[in-house]
């Protein structure tokens, strides 16, 4: 019963955000814009999307290497693939995430381990992400003028900034409560995995650049769609814009980020002095782009081993 309110409080949260974005766009003006070049640049950021989710397996793989589940790469790769689907078909921005623990698990890693190695994985993009908006905070002030929007900005970075370091300094306490009980328990565990994650001298470097380089590569996936309907925005008000709104669309409180994801990048636009429904108009087709990725990982999930090995039983996704 629980589950069933939670996921119709997501949908009913996304279609009202949705309707109110949506009153700002003028459909037929935008399907105006569309030629035969913006399919090229729709199929770009579908390739660059595809980059996206491989790097994401690279640190993927890192991470849960040291989480004691091992990943080949082609396995890992179908799963981040698979991963994609369930985030846009579960009632959740992270619908992909639990999927994907269950299928690490289910394949011999054990429950704990592909626990951690997701939990660490999401820890440790939030950190970046945030570092990237704060690094880009003096030119992101020259941007955004609106006293209201610097603010906005400044807390849900600070606050993303504070839990990810927390995260981090939770691993290094050595208080020997925390292993009694059972949430702090699992928590400092994963807090201990990503500090040996980050602060190892040959993993580090490269966990932090591929870190980094999916948060790049979500700026020129939304660049990819600005060329697509040659909206007047510049690649750099795109690198600042977009990385705000992706940290806020991780909030599980929608159905695949929709509605949060648009209201908010109606609202950033605005703050930026931009037009609210260019604004709106680039986040649907961003949407639109991980939709059409999704659908490939469900026909791949369809064809998958894991799929035929499951048969009929249903998949228990953890809340």
């Amino acid at each position: 019963m629980r589950r069933i309110l939670l996921s119709t409080a997501k949908i009913v949260i996304s279609a009202a955000l949705l309707y109110l974005a949506l009153r700002k766009v003028n459909p037929s003006e935008l399907f105006s814009r569309f030629t035969v070049t913006s399919l090229f640049w729709i199929g770009m950021a579908i390739a660059v999307t595809f980059l996206q989710i491989f790097v994401g397996v690279l640190r993927w793989r890192e991470i849960s290497a040291e989480c004691g589940a091992p990943l080949e790469l082609g396995r890992a790769m179908r799963y981040n693939v698979i991963g994609s689907f369930f985030n846009q078909t579960l009632p959740s921005a992270i619908g992909g995430d639990a999927v994907r623990l269950w299928l690490v698990a289910r394949a011999g890693a054990g429950w704990r381990a592909a626990t951690y190695s997701i939990f660490v994985d999401r820890a440790i993009g939030l950190v970046a992400l945030a570092i990237v908006i704060v690094a880009s905070l003096p030119w992101s002030y020259r941007l955004i003028t609106d006293p209201h929007g610097r603010s906005a900005l400044l807390l849900v970075d600070l606050a993303a900034l504070a839990g990810g370091v927390g995260f981090l300094i939770f691993g290094a306490l050595k208080w020997s409560w925390l292993k009694t009980w059972w949430a702090t328990h699992h928590i400092h565990a994963c807090a201990v995995i990503a500090n040996r994650v980050i602060f190892n001298r040959s993993r580090g470097p490269i966990v932090a650049i591929l870190s980094l380089l999916i948060h790049v590569l979500a700026v020129v996936i939304a660049w990819c769609v600005v060329q697509s309907i040659a909206a007047p925005v510049s690649f750099g008000q795109v690198f600042l814009l977009v990385p705000p709104v992706m940290l806020i669309t991780l909030m599980p409180i929608s159905i695949a980020g929709w509605g949060v994801r648009e209201a908010t990048m109606g609202l950033a636009f605005g703050f930026a002095g931009l037009a609210a429904n260019e604004g709106v108009n680039i986040s649907l087709l961003f949407g639109a782009v991980s939709f059409i990725v999704g659908a490939i990982g469900g026909l791949v999930w369809i064809f998958s081993a894991e799929k035929a090995a499951q048969g009929s039983a249903p998949i228990e996704v953890p809340e």
